[in-house]
């Protein structure tokens, strides 16, 4: 299998948006819950634990990375069933992102958004998120996961393309 990449590149007065896509045949309720509740995140990105409200820390456990580590997520805004935003740090820096979801009969979008505060870097950032993002689609439809090494380093250039576009 060779995923197609989606991502796109906004520039911003901020930094730049990493934006990717993705769309579902459910209410924005269910892909909700997809995203939220632990027991559906464990299926494609990890479970969580704590007490999750905006401005708290909850732990995150990386099921899909080696070793599985696990790693403290702050939720900066929650707005059921619309918008997540997120942030973390690890070792590669602060990471800040939102989860936006739409719904038009039936049909819910997905955009995840990572504020870069740097490009560098970008073309392991990029494939990771059509990963998982495909890791959410494969759980939902209930359909095999997905192979990381069908997404990098095959999709590198595709993102790094993405700095020097206009």
């Amino acid at each position: 299998m060779s995923p197609i990449p989606t991502g796109r590149l906004f520039r911003t007065d901020q930094g730049s948006d990493l934006v990717l896509t993705r769309t579902f045949r459910a209410l924005a309720d269910d892909v909700w819950a997809s995203l939220t509740e632990p027991e559906r995140t464990a299926r494609w990105f990890g479970p969580w634990e704590g007490e999750a409200a905006p401005g708290r820390t909850v732990k995150v456990q990386m099921v899909f990375e080696e070793q599985e580590p696990w790693m403290e997520v702050r939720i900066d805004a929650c707005d059921p069933p619309r918008r997540l935003a997120l942030s973390m740090v690890d070792e590669a820096g602060t990471w800040r992102m939102e989860l936006l979801l739409s719904e038009v009969d039936g049909v819910t979008e997905l955009r995840l958004v990572h504020h870069l505060s740097t490009e560098e870097g970008i073309g392991e950032v990029g494939p990771g998120w059509e990963y998982y993002l495909d890791m959410l689609a494969a759980s939902r439809a209930g359909t095999p996961l997905p192979a990381f090494d069908d997404y990098y380093p095959s999709q590198k250039a595709y993102f790094e393309d993405l700095t020097t576009a206009d």
